[in-house]
C-alpha cells in the first residue's frame, strides 16, 4: 500500500460516488469476498456505492447446477453496455476482472480515451483464460487482452504477488496488493478436544474437488480405512465415491463457518499449474480463521499463508500428505498449537478488519 500522510488524507478525503462493476451478485464467492463484504464499511466512511453485477443469482444458480443460459448472458452484456453510459456520474469506477469476458478490451479502451480512471481488481489469473487458451487463433487474437485491461487502468488491485507481478509486466501505472480476506467477526475459534472420529474437512465446489483431488483421492480413501477418521465435504452433495466415512454438506453463506468449525483439520490440495498460482488461498484463510491446522499443496499463495511446522504443513506428494495427516490425527497438542498460530496470522494479515482501511484509502484518495 502507498503510504499517505494524515495531512494529505484529511485534505483529499471527501464523500465519493463509486460505481462497482462486479462480475457476480453476492451469491458469487469472488464478488462477495472482493467487493460486497466491504460495502457496509465503505458506506459508513464516505463512499456511496452503486453496484452493477454482470451476472445475477439466476445465472449463478444455473451455472452451479451445470446449466448455462445464452439468453441470460446476452441480456447481461446488453445491460452492462447500457450502464457504461452512466460512468461520468461517478468519482471512481471499479471493475472486477474485466467488463465483457471473452470479448476484446474495447470497452476498457473507451474508458481510457474518455479519461475515466478505472480501478480493476483481480483474485484469479484470468489472463490465462486467454494466453493459455487451447485454441491457437483465439490465443493470437486475445492472448494479451487482460494485459491491455491492466495497462489502460488507473490502478490494479491484485489479490497476491503473482497477479501483481503480471500487472507490473503489463505496464499498469499503479499496483496494490490487497489479499482476499475474511470478516473475522463471523469466525468463532475452534475448541480442540480429544474425541473420535477426527474430522478432516474441505470446502469448495464439485468442479474444484474433481480438479484438485485427483492426486490424493486414493490417499484419502486409505486414511479413512486405516484410522478413526471421517471426511466432511462442504459444497458438494453428490457422492464422490470416497467410501462410507464421508459426509456431504450443502453450502450456504449462513452455515459455512459452523460447518468449518466441525472440522479438526482443514485441507487444500491444488493442482500445480499456472492458473493455480493466481489463487488467493482463501480456503486456508477460512480454516485458519476458525483456528484449524491446515495441510496444503505448495502452490502459489499457499506458500505464503502456510508457515511449515508452525500453522500447518505443505505436502508435495502422497508421502507428505500421509505424514502430515498422521501427525495431526495422533497429536491434538500439535493441532492446537498450529490452529492458534493460524488464527494469529489471519488476525494480523488476512482479515477484513485489516484490509478495509486499505481499500477505503484507494477509493477516497484523489491520485
Amino acid at each position: 500500500m502507498e503510504n499517505l500522510s494524515q495531512e494529505k488524507i484529511s485534505q483529499r478525503f471527501v464523500r465519493k460516488r463509486v460505481l462497482y462493476f462486479t462480475k457476480y451478485s453476492r451469491l458469487g464467492a469472488s464478488s462477495r469476498m472482493r467487493s460486497f463484504q466491504y460495502f457496509p464499511y465503505l458506506a459508513a466512511n464516505g463512499i456511496d456505492v452503486t453496484i452493477r453485477p454482470l451476472f445475477g443469482d439466476n445465472y449463478l444458480k444455473g451455472l452451479y447446477n451445470g446449466n448455462s443460459s445464452l439468453l441470460l448472458i446476452v441480456k447481461a452484456y446488453l445491460m452492462r453496455l447500457l450502464m457504461l453510459f452512466t460512468v461520468f456520474k461517478y468519482d471512481k469506477v471499479v471493475i472486477e476482472k474485466e467488463l465483457f469476458p471473452y470479448l476484446p478490451a474495447w470497452a476498457e479502451w473507451c474508458l481510457k480515451i474518455f479519461s475515466i480512471k478505472y480501478i480493476v481488481d483481480y483474485d484469479d489469473a484470468i489472463f490465462h483464460n486467454y494466453d493459455l487458451n487451447p485454441r491457437p487463433l483465439f490465443r493470437d487474437l486475445m492472448g494479451d487482452k487482460i494485459d491491455k485491461v491492466m495497462r489502460y487502468s488507473h490502478e490494479v488491485i491484485a489479490g497476491n504477488s503473482y497477479l501483481a507481478a503480471r500487472a507490473v509486466k503489463a505496464g499498469a501505472k499503479n499496483v496494490n496488493v490487497v489479499p482476499t480476506v475474511i470478516d473475522l467477526s463471523r469466525y468463532a475459534l475452534k475448541e480442540h478436544t480429544v474425541h473420535s472420529p477426527v474430522v478432516i474437512g474441505w470446502i469448495g465446489t464439485k468442479s474444484t474437488f474433481e480438479k484438485h483431488f485427483r492426486s490424493i483421492k486414493g490417499l484419502i480413501t486409505e486414511v479413512l480405512e486405516k484410522y478413526d477418521v471421517v471426511f466432511h465435504v462442504v459444497g458438494v452433495t453428490d457422492d464422490l465415491g470416497l467410501g462410507n466415512n464421508v459426509k456431504y454438506f450443502d453450502w450456504t453463506e449462513e452455515t459455512e463457518v459452523g460447518l468449518i468449525l466441525n472440522f479438526d483439520i482443514g485441507i487444500m490440495p491444488l493442482k500445480d499449474s499456472e492458473w493455480e498460482k493466481g489463487k488467493c488461498a482463501y480456503k486456508l484463510i477460512q480454516y485458519m480463521g476458525c483456528g484449524l491446522p491446515v495441510i496444503a499443496s505448495p502452490v502459489g499463495m499457499n506458500n505464503e499463508v502456510v508457515i511449515e511446522g508452525e500453522n500447518g504443513f505443505l505436502a508435495s506428494d502422497e508421502k507428505d500428505w500421509l505424514t502430515a495427516i498422521e501427525k495431526y490425527i495422533t497429536a491434538i497438542n500439535i493441532r492446537k498449537e498450529h490452529g492458534f498460530a493460524g488464527r494469529k496470522l489471519v488476525t494480523e494479515k488476512y482479515c477484513l478488519e485489516v484490509t478495509q482501511d486499505w481499500l477505503l484509502k484507494i477509493l477516497q484518495y484523489d491520485n
